[in-house]
């Protein structure tokens, strides 16, 4: 299936966006789900568009998949730049390991339903 057409994609890529934009217009709030609901959101969103650009240039197309590698190291990635390098140099950005963990739910959630095993087809 077209990541793109996945229900777990859409909703996490619509709430993400949604999030965005009211903070954007509201401005940004103190809140639980306001500070957490775009670190939790984000891997899936981030490793969702790679991998449909990913099937849509792999000779295997929808049935490519992630392997638990390369979403760790996509999870790792974001979590030392964001965490870690990025703060040391700007104070936009703050280190919060909360952040990491909520990288983490979401790169979880993402492999397991967003990017599931094929199974093949028993005929």
């Amino acid at each position: 299936m077209s990541v793109f057409k996945n229900p777990f994609f859409f909703i996490s890529a619509a709430f993400f966006w949604i999030n965005q934009g009211a903070e954007k217009l509201f401005g940004r709030t103190s809140t639980f789900i306001s500070s957490y609901s775009d670190d939790l959101l984000a891997m899936p969103v981030i490793l969702g568009i790679t991998l449909q650009v990913f099937q849509w240039i792999h000779p295997l197309k929808n049935q490519f998949r992630f392997t638990w590698v390369q979403c760790l190291v996509g999870f790792l990635y974001v979590s030392i730049a964001f965490e870690g390098v990025l703060p040391l140099y700007s104070e936009t950005y703050t280190r919060d390991y909360w952040d990491i963990v909520c990288y983490a739910i979401g790169t979880f959630g993402f492999y397991k339903l967003i990017n599931p095993e094929v199974r093949p087809k028993i005929s």
